[in-house]
């Protein structure tokens, strides 16, 4: 990927898996802004360049859903791709119907994930 390319967001609570996800998209040549809570990424939104999110579901604070919900709200308009380790019965569903562009479980394939994010950039 040549520089100057899309920016990835990477929403997670856990610290490791931000650094995790930073360092394989930067082996792609991604950048990356990761945000540790929804509340950062929000606050920013406005003003972010960002060319996809990726946002895990389960956190502390507004968990994906309700991120995904605000974003309706909004009208933000951003490629969505949610993660999470904890898939339940009709939870892909429903942040398809929330306007998530792709769902993929944790420990997620870096193969499947930079798939996606090329799919939605």
């Amino acid at each position: 990927m040549k520089a100057g390319g899309p920016v990835v967001g990477v929403l997670d609570d856990e610290d490791q898996m931000r650094k995790a996800l930073s360092r394989l998209l930067a082996t792609y040549g991604y950048q990356v802004e990761a945000y540790a809570c929804s509340a950062d990424l929000l606050a920013v939104l406005s003003f972010s360049h960002l060319g996809c999110l990726i946002l895990d579901l389960h956190m502390p604070d507004l968990n994906g859903f309700e991120v995904l919900q605000t974003f309706i709200d909004r009208c933000v308009n951003l490629p969505v791709i949610v993660i999470t380790g904890h898939d339940m019965p009709g939870t892909e569903e429903r942040v398809r119907s929330l306007g998530a562009a792709a769902y993929l479980l944790k420990p997620v394939d870096d193969a499947a994930l930079v798939a996606a994010i090329r799919h939605v950039t």
